[in-house]
């Protein structure tokens, strides 16, 4: 008997006869043995609806109350799932966040889990009962309803896994598995069978949208094997999980990097589009001129992510260039604007918008030399003119023109051997 917590995002439970649907993945876990937890989003579409009526009562509205409105499409979906299940003849009963419970701090909107109960839950699942508990939301100290943010229903799950001492996470979307790159952009784009945390995180964090990055940074501390695959499937098709730990699919098993025996140099190619680039040129390189720089754009919530910085000869000045999502563009270039008329001393500043981050990701690249080499000329050869380099032990990014984002993608895809064999 192994204990299962399942988790059915948005689309997965859009309408009753998809949560029939996934409850079917369900009652197939229990009829295994299994104990299961299930953790559920709200359905397709609610969520938006939700933070639409709140803002349309009061622009600057109650954020305490604002959370116990949009932490209602959940509840809805919980107690949809458990009457369902029922029906099918699997003992079930639904959960609120505060009824775990599932404690938080009180930054309500972005909430973030610091201790979730398992005692309730383990009861219930050892009594055979599922328990479906609400995701994305949780009980501040205050005791009042906080949520996670958007797409904290992943985090949810691997939250609860972690309590109750879960032998996997089964995260199911509307995706089959991770993928080494788009299968929009590359028809011949491959499902991976395993992925380490390390490189799903990176993943993640680079554009690929198939999980939360809150989720697998926690699934990485707390050891929580995860399975990402479709609910879409055939209930009927039992994962494989091996007694030796083995896995064979369906979907893509997300795991500590000392279960995969075979490290493949580069795992994915990744794909972060509207990007813009800001350059300061002649900033006085004094001590601090870094959070001269940034700590500015930190205050007005900006997220910045590659950074470049050239010392000049002398040493007396330096150019910095940093990347912002486009939609930041105009907000940071006013930003250290202001900032350049009190604390901030440099010569100009220029930017741009409309680039593209292409990353290759790989845990096999900490034991091979000459892959970010490799990668500069497999663009080169295409005719890609590449504008900023960031790297790390298991990564390697370039910024690109955006109109070259899909060619650099298909290139480095097929350059590194990722593609799809031919039948």
């Amino acid at each position: 008997m192994a204990t299962i917590v399942m988790k059915f995002g948005g689309t997965s439970v859009a309408d009753i006869d998809r949560i029939r649907h996934a409850a079917r993945h369900v009652k197939r876990e229990v009829e295994l043995g299994n104990k299961v937890s299930v953790v559920v989003s709200a359905m397709s579409g609610k969520t938006n609806e939700l933070v639409g009526w709140a803002r349309e009562a009061a622009t600057l509205h109650d954020a305490r109350e604002y959370d116990a409105v949009v932490a209602s499409g959940e509840q809805v979906t919980a107690g949809l799932m458990a009457i369902v299940l029922q029906d099918l003849g699997v003992p079930a009963r639904s959960f609120a966040g505060w009824q775990v419970p599932i404690e938080t701090n009180d930054a309500h909107g972005a909430a973030r889990i610091t201790n979730i109960e398992p005692d309730l839950l383990n009861e219930r699942m050892d009594d055979g009962v599922v328990c479906v508990v609400t995701g994305f939301q949780g009980i501040s100290p205050q005791n009042r309803i906080t949520t996670l943010g958007r797409g904290g229903s992943d985090t949810s799950a691997v939250a609860v896994a972690a309590a109750v001492n879960a032998d996997r996470c089964d995260i199911y979307t509307d995706v089959d598995g991770v993928y080494t790159t788009d299968p929009r952009i590359v028809p011949k784009a491959q499902r991976l069978d395993r992925v380490s945390f390390e490189e799903m995180l990176e993943m993640a964090s680079l554009g690929a949208k198939v999980l939360q990055t809150r989720s697998v940074e926690l699934a990485m501390a707390q050891k929580v094997r995860l399975v990402v695959r479709s609910s879409f499937d055939d209930p009927d098709t039992v994962p494989a999980l091996n007694d030796d730990g083995s896995w064979n699919g369906p979907g893509t098993l997300v795991c500590d990097e000392d279960e995969i025996m075979e490290k493949q140099i580069v795992s994915g190619v990744t794909c972060a589009r509207s990007e813009a680039k800001i350059t300061l040129r002649g900033v006085k390189d004094n001590p601090g001129v870094a959070a001269d720089v940034f700590g500015p754009l930190a205050d007005a919530q900006i997220v910045v992510d590659m950074i470049v910085q050239n010392i000049s000869d002398d040493g007396k000045s330096t150019d910095i260039t940093f990347t912002v999502p486009d939609s930041e563009y105009e907000k940071s270039m006013n930003v250290l604007t202001e900032a350049g008329k009190s604390t901030l001393e440099y010569d100009s500043i220029s930017g741009s918008k409309g680039s593209a981050k292409i990353s290759v990701v790989g845990v096999g690249m900490r034991s091979h030399a000459g892959v970010a080499a490799s990668m500069f000329k497999a663009l080169s050869d295409k005719g890609i003119n590449i504008q900023l380099i960031t790297t790390s032990e298991i990564k390697t990014s370039v910024l690109i023109d955006e109109e070259y984002a899909e060619l650099a993608v298909r290139a480095l895809h097929t350059y590194y051997g990722l593609d799809v064999e031919e039948a």
